[in-house]
């Protein structure tokens, strides 16, 4: 068995990639789904075999793909979802009408110890949970019921529901991010939710410090510090010690704040990683060159990491369920870009090689740390 699992979400298909603990040599598998958008992969922290899918395309629609054996196989599983053209309304996953559209399911968060458990964001921005293994869903209204709904607007890739972060010491606390209306927790197992935006500013919209309406790219947390929580937001990187009931930002010496990406060391809870973008309107490395930061003091404090990634000419973006860190001592970081490539750093971000290139554009990245 392998020790380390790439699931790679990309334009055009799926593809797992599978190395052993050195993480210096990949097989590539796929593509699955070929042609077809996928949007995120994740597995099972249960039960590695299990994996899921979201599968969309904008002539046949959203599927629900998943696999017991690792990626070998797939079975599209819970695909009810329909459109009543009697009532013009969308028939969503629990068979319910709703006046708001269902386009694609962005993100799938397994269950830390069930791997028939599982929840869905999707856009327009809802929230669903499985717990027979994708056979069936049901929403969670309470966030779409929230009285700040009406104010939520979509942001440049439409309105998503694209974080998930489930506390591993109370399972009930989850945290969730949308575009564009930003941060929520819910401390009842998703019955009713709580905006956690304070901190957050937003120059373009008419009230830069409006409870809701913030453009939230990606949250992260450390599973040791489920209160301690990093955002990549459109422009500033935020830190939040309180479960994200205040934020700050944490920006430092970066050479630009605006990104999508963010994620966190494996067993260092207070060294995390960005990929700093040039702006909202050039979506490419500053100055064409292809730079992780890390800090090791939870903000403020950055370096550059560069050995083995393009310094000229190098204009590719890296999205937001695009990167990925082990659980393997010292831990590895992935990432893969617009431009199909997945780069590979088994030693923490210091030196870098790439596992894939000239895939199609790379819309997620998970990993699984198998042995």
């Amino acid at each position: 068995m392998p020790a380390t699992r790439l699931l790679v979400g990309t334009a055009k298909g799926a593809f797992v990639l599978e190395s052993d603990a050195a993480r210096r040599n990949w097989n590539i598998n796929g593509p699955f789904f070929g042609g077809w958008e996928i949007y995120h992969m994740k597995g099972s922290p249960a039960d590695p075999d299990r994996i899921y899918a979201s599968q969309t395309s904008a002539w046949f629609g959203q599927v629900i793909q998943r696999s017991d054996d690792g990626g070998k196989t797939w079975e599209a599983v819970g695909n009810e979802f329909r459109y009543d053209g009697e009532t013009g309304q969308h028939l969503w996953y629990d068979g319910t009408q709703h006046p708001w559209e269902f386009k694609r399911v962005w993100h799938l968060e397994p269950s830390a110890d069930d791997p028939d458990v599982v929840y869905a964001g999707v856009e327009d921005a809802a929230l669903f949970k499985t717990k027979d293994g994708g056979r069936s869903w049901q929403e969670l209204p309470g966030l779409r019921q929230h009285g700040t709904g009406p104010k939520w607007q979509p942001g440049a890739g439409g309105m998503c529901l694209h974080t998930i972060l489930v506390s591993p010491d109370d399972p009930q606390k989850i945290y969730i991010a949308i575009s564009a209306a930003g941060a929520f927790r819910s401390d009842d197992g998703g019955a009713s939710w709580k905006p956690i935006n304070k901190g957050l500013k937003s120059e373009y919209i008419p009230d830069p410090d409006a409870e809701v309406g913030h453009c939230v790219h990606r949250i992260a947390m450390h599973p040791s510090r489920s209160n301690i929580l990093f955002m990549q937001k459109h422009w500033d990187v935020m830190r939040s010690d309180d479960g994200g009931d205040n934020w700050r930002e944490v920006s430092g010496n970066l050479p630009t704040d605006f990104g999508f990406a963010i994620d966190v060391h494996a067993h260092e809870p207070d060294t995390i990683y960005v990929i700093p973008i040039k702006s909202d309107s050039e979506h490419y490395p500053p100055e064409g060159k292809l730079r992780v930061y890390r800090s090791r003091k939870g903000g403020e404090e950055w370096e550059a990491l560069t050995q083995g990634l393009p310094q000229e000419h190098c204009y590719v973006n890296v999205l937001r369920d695009a990167m990925a860190v082990d659980r393997h001592d010292p831990c590895g970081i992935y990432f893969g870009t617009t431009g199909g490539q997945v780069y590979v750093s088994a030693d923490a971000g210091d030196t870098w090689t790439a596992a894939a290139r000239d895939l199609p554009k790379v819309l997620s990245v998970e990993v699984q740390t198998l042995s």
